[in-house]
């Protein structure tokens, strides 16, 4: 005997009791996400802990319901973003115990890339997912809502949103790219290119910037190595010709402002950023390393006198354990020393982990620079 198929009504309101408590958890990762710093790793998974049965009851709920057809791929797709979150609150939870082995606490905020990749597609048609996937001092903006629901239903030829080049996570030398669903093919947008730190990957890199470029209409391409990391070991550099064609080819797609095409990445990303931003012939208007450090190389080969006159946004963490932050004070004054127009941000709560919420003040720096 089939079950009785409910109105759908009834689907509605179950999704509609899920989606706020899985959507404050998501918050919450960001949140843990931004000041993991593996010593407070037991209290940082104690504030994830807590939002598990606000997500596990109304979780359960939708998953008893027999689902029209009309509902059933939004349904399915929130279960399997629900799943997924509460085992990566699950993983680190188990990680915080051996906050001394970091790698584990790392691991599981990985998969956070996945979820976002998850849910992304149903911001279209549910607006608190389209609001969570803005920097939150635009959540409110109802007329940006609107006008962002509207340009992803359009219909034409243009291909935008999350797009994907030979870019699955077991492949490497690829590269993801987020195109502005409300760009109209013609005005000239930014382009921020985003490096993943050491064994990252772009198609999870990609999602570190893409609720500010999509409410701000930036392009983003975040590459993927070709090793397990970037060119910073010695021998040829293997990456640097392939970053050049990947933003050549997606300048040939999309309108590219060429007076705004930011070079910028996380740790192994950011060491390699200022490494091949400096390099002769190198697309690159502005650099943004984050949490990285100023490789000896650049000092020894002359590049560093390329730095003259270039807008640099550089960003390290007090508490950085990887990278400490003398590393970072060398790095000012050699950039200082050589004539780079300098940002220094260092910030007092910053581990060695991505500073997502520096990402605002990085895109008001490239909009108000004059560099031509």
């Amino acid at each position: 005997m089939h079950p009785t198929m409910p109105p759908s009504s009834d689907v509605i309101d179950a999704i509609g009791g899920l989606l706020p408590p899985l959507l404050h958890t998501l918050e919450r990762i960001t949140w843990v996400q931004r000041h993991l710093y593996p010593p407070l790793a037991p209290r940082l998974a104690e504030e994830l802990a807590s939002s598990t049965d606000a997500v596990a009851g109304p979780l359960r709920a939708v998953e008893a319901l027999v689902c029209p057809d009309e509902l059933r791929f939004m349904r399915d797709r929130l279960v399997e973003v629900a799943r997924q979150t509460l085992d990566l609150v699950a993983d680190f939870v188990e990680a915080a115990r051996s906050p001394g082995e970091p790698i584990g606490l790392y691991r599981a905020l990985r998969r956070f890339a996945r979820i976002q990749e998850a849910l992304y597609p149903l911001a279209p048609a549910l607006e608190p997912v389209s609001r969570w996937f803005l920097e939150p001092a635009r959540r409110d903006d109802d007329a940006l809502v609107e006008r962002l629901r509207a340009a992803a239903l359009r219909d034409d030829e243009t291909r935008r949103g999350v797009l994907h080049a030979s870019n699955e996570r077991e492949v490497r030398g690829g590269f993801s790219l987020y195109v502005p669903e409300a760009s109209d093919g013609q005005a000239p947008m930014p382009l921020v290119v985003a490096l993943h730190g050491g064994h990252g990957h772009g198609r999870d890199f990609l999602w570190s910037w893409l609720r500010e470029a999509r409410g701000r209409g930036v392009l983003v391409l975040a590459p993927t190595s070709r090793d397990r990391t970037w060119s910073i070991m010695g021998g040829e550099d293997v990456d640097a010709p392939l970053l050049q064609e990947m933003v050549e080819s997606v300048a040939a797609r999309y309108p590219v402002d060429r007076t705004r095409v930011l070079l910028t990445g996380m740790s192994d990303g950011a060491t390699y950023a200022l490494l091949c931003g400096f390099r002769e012939g190198m697309p690159f208007t502005h650099l943004a390393p984050m949490c990285g450090v100023l490789h000896p190389i650049l000092l020894a080969n002359g590049d560093l006198g390329r730095a003259h006159g270039r807008p640099v946004y550089l960003v390290h963490g007090a508490l950085d354990w990887m990278f400490p932050i003398y590393t970072a004070h060398l790095a000012r004054q050699a950039l200082e020393g050589a004539g780079a127009r300098l940002v220094y941000r260092e910030i007092e709560d910053l581990s060695h982990t991505y500073p997502r919420d520096e990402n605002p003040r990085v895109l008001d720096w490239l909009a108000a620079d004059a560099t031509a």
